[in-house]
């Protein structure tokens, strides 16, 4: 079986008229007639009903024009995504980010990728864990940089690096000066991340709190870590965030101070798709694991 009597066969059962069909392929009607019979025969399956006044397909005639259909449909697909991946010439690389990940590497990130594959469109969306899994056994991103654990058989993970926690606290209000003076914060107002949009992590603080002999009373709670750390600035309350965090702020009316005695970390992690063998995919995961945190 060639290639080409698939293609007569779906002439033949898109138009049911044998001369239309020869026709739409430039060909003579006998040559069309002798591949269908060609094919009927390799197969051992009647496709047609042949008569003077019509042509129909009979009911394994129509299974079988289901399944070239989308067989030919899978064969564009293959070589549309082949052609993008020899030539790079086109298409997108989608990229997920939670908002605890400091701006600065997610930019050298995109600046390298770009410098390899000028004609890609690169585009970052600032996503929650559990969001951005189900985004990626979707087929919805092409990258993910998470901060829990990932149980999926889709997917692949690779810890990128792992962080610490620090206290964060507005120093006109608080007054601590190191990790000795944490449990002092009992009576404090504290800013969590939302239980329903990173549970893992706020589970993780509950924790971090309890070692040091209290329970949070959680007042403010937000989706974003640049915005609890602006609502502690503002003086709405203390919180705990990933020490790259504390690094990577320069505000002089913030202190932090690291949670050195806990042993309680949290993994950073990068995932992709089982599937994806992309040189972006490799490019992008190489820079990150050379990136200094």
């Amino acid at each position: 079986m060639e290639l080409r009597h698939l293609k007569y066969f779906l002439a033949v059962a898109e138009e049911l008229n044998f001369t239309k069909a020869a026709e739409k392929l430039f060909i003579s009607q006998p040559p069309l007639s002798r591949q269908i019979a060609e094919l009927e025969e390799e197969i051992q399956a009647r496709l047609f009903i042949r008569n003077n006044k019509k042509v129909a397909l009979t009911e394994a005639g129509k299974y079988f024009k289901n399944e070239v259909t989308a067989l030919f449909q899978n064969l564009e697909h293959i070589t549309v995504k082949t052609k993008k991946i020899a030539e790079n010439v086109s298409g997108e690389f989608r990229i997920a980010y939670i908002s605890s990940i400091y701006s600065a590497v997610i930019s050298d990130l995109i600046k390298h990728l770009k410098e390899q594959f000028p004609y890609v469109n690169f585009k970052l969306f600032e996503v929650s864990t559990t969001k951005q899994i189900s985004a990626l056994e979707q087929g919805k991103i092409d990258l993910g940089i998470i901060r829990s654990p990932v149980k999926s058989p889709k997917i692949k993970s690779q810890l990128w690096f792992r962080d610490g926690f620090s206290v964060v606290y507005n120093k006109s209000l608080i007054q601590i000066k190191s990790e000795e003076d944490i449990p002092n914060l009992k009576g404090e107002t504290f800013v969590f991340f939302n239980k329903d949009y990173a549970p893992h992590y706020h589970e993780v603080l509950l924790e971090l709190c309890a070692f040091y002999g209290f329970d949070p009373q959680v007042v403010h709670e937000s989706n974003n870590i640049n915005s609890i750390v602006q609502l502690v600035k503002n003086g709405l309350g203390v919180s705990i965030v990933p020490s790259n965090i504390a690094k990577n702020n320069s505000d002089a009316g913030i202190g932090f101070i690291e949670l050195k005695k806990v042993n309680l970390y949290t993994n950073v992690s990068l995932i992709t798709s089982k599937e994806d063998d992309s040189e972006i995919t490799k490019s992008a995961i190489a820079f990150l694991l050379s990136f200094k945190k």
